[in-house]
Formats: structure tokens, sequence, C-alpha cells
């Protein structure tokens, strides 16, 4: 299992192609999605979250209007400067908790999220692989970028190629 961050990032960019054929091969494969999702869950229990955050540095965390509510109670602040002070509007993902290109997330602090116990359903569902919305073949091109980041992605899509017997041979 491989969680160096830079072996990551550099192995998920040089396999982006071949993530991308094996999206489109789980399209066409008749897979047990029980089988794929129970082989994440072992990848996902194997790998610390604290020991890397990886994702709190590199990914956004959308916040709906029931998170933004959440996580205004749990600061103790109106919910009007919860949104001003903590999150951002963009034109591709709607609203998302501020972020800075050196630190990520604003509740980032170390390896640990300051609101953990209320974060968003965005946070409490990554990397997504078990939990989501939609199917897991709907959710699967979020998997290729994550996978330049994310250890529990790449190693899970590394595993389920074997589990699908995917062959890695451009065609």
């Amino acid at each position: 299992m491989i969680t160096d961050l830079v072996q990551i990032k550099r192995l998920g960019e040089q396999k982006r192609p071949e993530n991308e054929r094996f999206r489109r091969h789980l399209k066409t494969y008749r897979f047990v999605e029980r089988r794929l999702r129970q082989i994440a869950e072992q990848t996902e229990a194997a790998i610390d979250c604290t020991q890397c955050a990886n994702c709190c540095r590199v990914a956004t965390a959308r916040v709906t209007d029931r998170d933004a509510e959440r996580l205004a109670k749990f600061l103790r602040i109106p919910l009007g400067r919860f949104l001003r002070d903590y999150t951002m509007e963009t034109e591709d993902e709607g609203l998302v908790l501020k972020r800075d290109d050196k630190t990520g997330c604003i509740f980032l602090s170390g390896n640990e999220c300051t609101v953990y116990d209320a974060r968003p359903a965005s946070c409490q569902d990554f990397p997504h692989l078990i939990r989501g919305a939609g199917s897991l073949q709907s959710r699967m091109w979020q998997f290729i970028d994550r996978a330049c980041y994310c250890p529990i992605v790449y190693n899970t899509l590394e595993s389920w190629k074997q589990e699908t017997e995917f062959s890695p041979k451009a065609k």
C-alpha cells in the first residue's frame, strides 16, 4: 500500500489516462458493487487520515444549507456571520468553505479538523468511495483527480483494477 504523498501525486498523474480507461471499463464490466465497497472499506481502515489530511489541503469542501446551520451552531455564531467569515461562493461548486493555498481548509489545524464533529457532509463522506450521492459508477469521475492526492482513493482504484481484471494496457 502506497501512502507517500509525493509518490501518490506522481503515480496518480501518471495513471490518469489509465484511470480514465478504467472508469469506462467499469461502465461495461459486470461487477459486484458490494465487493468493490468491501475493498474500499478495507483500504480506508488501513490508512489513518489524520496522518495525511491532504484532502483538506487540496480539495474544496462543499457546504449545504444544513451544513452551514450545523457549523454556525457548533461555532456559536449567527448563520450570517458564519457564511460571511467562513464560506465563499464558487462558480463550479457553489458554496464552499474558505481555504488558503498554503494551508488548505480554514478549519484545518496541522492534520486535524477543528470542527470535526460538525464538518460538512462532503467531508464526512470523503473520499466518496463507500458513501456519497449517486451510484459508485456515477461518482467514478471524481476518483481520477482524487487518486492524485488521496492515498485511499489511489490504493482502492489499484485494488479495484485487480478485482475486475482490468488490463492497464492502452487499447
